[in-house]
């Protein structure tokens, strides 16, 4: 395929700067630093020019077979996959868009990668709704980018429900030139939560294991980090907007013990904590693939990850500003909005 319009619009632009620089009186080696190429390039059109003027600076038809595929065709098949569904599919295939457009389906590949259409991807995405959206995300990446002196930052949450399971057959070990092999189906040998404070800065987690989901089970876990958190230090805690995080009991046990400093993420924003990162890894590395005849197990394959992590923990490093996850929102918000969706 040949260049793209924007690719050609933009080399006759830097042709026509290389002509305006020359016309100023510029010897070719201060117009190739001023626009940053070489003095070669400058003097090609710069010759190209002379001789030719205006036509100089047009591409030459360059050789090779011409095009067999034309820029309507192009156009309709870019038109059909982005405005259009097939009618037995919710999206195209290369073989289906081949077949409608009757062209190959390596023609079609080229034309998706060229204009970055995946048709087979999809991507989740969730916007709050959090009248306080901004000033929390503010809150919250000014604890991670600008920590207090003398504080402890800690990510926390809960997983909750996480199942000891185990295959309903044996496993089958992986082999030269063949994957391990489970069942679909597996046993059920109970749930238990997960109570987790990430350190955000140590990258170390306080962890601890109840049978239940409730206030009183988060009250305890506070307690936990009290007990293992230096004295002198203030901790300001970052948490979800779960309804046991904010009950009477709750607070009556916070102004017993002012060095605690609730932060809540926006709703909907749970992206923002990074203990859920911590989880990620958690389930990737231990639970997805893990097999547990009992909650017990469960238990102690999860606090055997917990102290290999402990021993050499690797910080989550926040980059992003607060103006910056502000500025990608908006042009995200403004894109949806003129999609007309």
């Amino acid at each position: 395929m040949g260049a793209t319009a924007h690719e050609c619009a933009q080399a006759l632009a830097q042709r026509a700067r290389i002509v305006l620089e020359c016309a100023a009186g510029n010897p070719n080696l201060v117009v190739a630093g001023r626009l940053r190429i070489t003095p070669q390039t400058v003097s090609k059109w710069r010759q190209r020019f002379l001789d030719r003027r205006l036509d100089g600076l047009l591409d030459e038809p360059r050789p090779g077979a011409p095009r067999q595929v034309g820029d309507a065709q192009i156009e309709r098949v870019v038109r059909l996959t982005l405005e259009s569904t097939p009618a037995d599919a919710t999206h195209w295939s290369t073989r289906a868009m081949a077949k409608r457009n009757g062209l190959s389906q390596s023609t079609i590949g080229r034309i998706w990668r060229a204009f970055g259409l995946q048709p087979h991807r999809v991507e989740g995405f969730k916007l709050s709704k959090d009248p306080l959206f901004i000033d929390k995300v503010r809150d919250i990446v000014g604890l991670y980018l600008n920590p207090p002196d003398k504080a402890l930052v800690l990510c926390v949450d809960e997983k909750a429900q996480i199942q000891a399971l185990d295959r309903s057959q044996p496993l089958l070990p992986m082999r030269p030139g063949q994957a391990e092999r489970r069942t679909p189906d597996y046993m059920r040998y109970g749930t238990i939560n997960l109570f987790a404070a990430l350190d955000a800065k140590a990258g170390t987690v306080i962890g601890e294991f109840h049978r239940r989901h409730r206030a009183i089970e988060f009250r305890n876990f506070l307690e936990t980090i009290d007990a293992s958190a230096p004295g002198k230090l203030e901790l300001h805690l970052i948490l979800d907007n779960y309804g046991t995080h904010k009950t009477p009991a709750i607070k009556r046990w916070l102004l017993r013990h002012p060095r605690f400093h609730l932060h809540f993420t926006p709703t909907g924003g749970s992206w923002l904590n990074l203990v859920e990162r911590w989880f990620a890894l958690l389930t990737e590395r231990q639970l997805r693939r893990g097999t547990h005849r009992s909650t017990r197990e469960l238990q102690d394959a999860i606090r055997v990850f917990l102290d290999y992590h402990n021993r050499d923990p690797k910080p989550f490093i926040w980059t992003k500003t607060a103006d910056q996850i502000l500025e990608s929102v908006a042009r995200f918000c403004k894109r949806i909005s003129d999609s007309g969706h």
